[in-house]
């Protein structure tokens, strides 16, 4: 059965030609011939010139997702083989891979899909049509890859519940794939143990993409009196409380991050100096500088507060707001931890955004490192939304 044919406009797929994955419904001229949406197309330029295959999703602004550049691949189990010995392989030479991203869509060059390993579970997000189609052939080929290296993955859950599915004409869904077993799953990262909740908690469970940030934390909290804002599961607080941290203040205004957050301070034999708090972090900020308190280190690592270009200027006044009154709090010579974890706000507002909340402290900022997300969630260039996480850690210094 001969495929459908997309043509592109003259002059359009100007991201596709730069390396990018995906073609936009207002840069196609025709479709020709039948296909139902998620079914493989080829794609042409406006001259014919071939650009790859892809598959279709006519509900979606995103219509076509390439798989391949070469116009003449099958995608067939032999080609999905590849991609996940290609994600394995370069997993195992970049990180850490007891719990670790495995497949991380657009690239990973399986776009749409998100695989996260934790221990022997795995924990899938299928975004777009296409990929939904060849998710248990990939999931099926990730076990066999897997279990050459020892590793028998026992069991599988499935996270299709983000919002962005309804823009493919998708319904939202969550369950097990194959058969049932405890959602609590426990894993160990920088030596901090975490119950992570792969049925309820956000996302995937637990945010893989900060590891070697949290990490990058533990050598500024020795003896350190230590604020972590948002702190979901505890994660930045329990990294400074194994490094020596004297007193760790948790806060989340989600009561089921912190009574996790709790559960994983005892796990670690830290819950008698990391202690949670579920309040709301902009109503408790100006509270706690109000009371002159100070700390060593504070950490700042807010949900994104901006998913579309059209709020982004909202996101800017919430994460000037925020980093003003994080850096208050922080004491001269003391530490500042901050991110970013939205595509939207990018690195050069997100740093100048930052820069106009020290100078209405009235700080002064030594730049310690700047850092983004884990190797396992790999930046492809010319896909933007894969380089969506900033992190600065600086020194705070009162103006002198």
């Amino acid at each position: 059965m001969s495929l459908a044919v997309v043509t592109l406009k003259k002059g359009e797929g100007r991201l596709l030609k730069s390396g990018g994955m995906w073609i936009f419904d207002n840069e196609i001229a025709t479709i020709m011939g039948s296909f139902v949406n998620g079914d493989i197309v080829l794609i042409h330029d406006f001259d014919g010139y071939p650009l790859g295959r892809g598959f279709i999703n006519t509900n979606s602004k995103i219509t076509v997702r390439l798989l391949t550049r070469d116009e003449n691949q099958k995608i067939d189990e032999e080609f999905l083989e590849k991609r996940v010995r290609d994600a394995w392989e370069y997993r195992k030479k970049v990180t850490d891979t007891s719990s670790c991203r495995l497949i991380f869509g657009e690239a990973d060059f399986l776009p749409g899909l998100v695989v996260d390993k934790f221990e022997d579970i795995l924990v899938v997000q299928s975004l777009a049509l296409g990929i939904d189609r060849l998710k248990n052939t990939i999931l099926e080929l990730l076990k066999k890859v897997l279990a050459e290296d020892g590793i028998q993955i026992r069991g599988i859950y499935e996270r299709s519940d983000a919002k962005v599915r309804k823009q493919e004409g998708m319904e939202l869904y969550k369950g097990f794939i194959g058969p049932e077993f405890p959602t609590l799953v426990e894993i160990v990262e920088n030596g901090v143990k975490y119950q992570v909740d792969i049925k309820d908690g956000q996302k995937t469970g637990f945010f893989l993409d900060q590891k070697y940030n949290r990490l990058a934390i533990q050598k500024l909290c020795k003896d350190a009196r230590v604020l972590d804002c948002f702190t979901h599961t505890g994660s930045f607080a329990l990294n400074a409380g194994i490094a020596g941290a004297k007193e760790v203040t948790g806060v989340d205004a989600s009561q089921l991050a912190v009574d996790q957050a709790t559960e994983n301070a005892k796990l670690n034999g830290l819950d008698d100096k990391v202690k949670f708090i579920c309040e709301d972090v902009f109503e408790l900020l100006p509270k706690l500088e109000e009371e002159g308190e100070k700390y060593d280190v504070v950490i700042l690592d807010p949900p994104a507060f901006t998913k579309s270009r059209s709020s982004v200027k909202n996101a800017v006044k919430g994460y000037r707001e925020i980093n003003l009154r994080g850096l208050k709090l922080v004491k001269d010579g003391g530490f500042l931890a901050t991110c970013s974890c939205s595509h939207f706000m990018e690195y050069e507002l997100f740093t100048k955004t930052i820069g106009q909340a020290a100078r209405s402290a009235h700080k002064r900022l030594r730049q310690v490192e700047y850092r983004t997300q884990a190797p396992d969630h790999p930046i492809l260039w010319a896909s933007d939304e894969s380089y969506y996480l900033k992190f600065y850690i600086f020194q705070v210094c009162d103006e002198k």
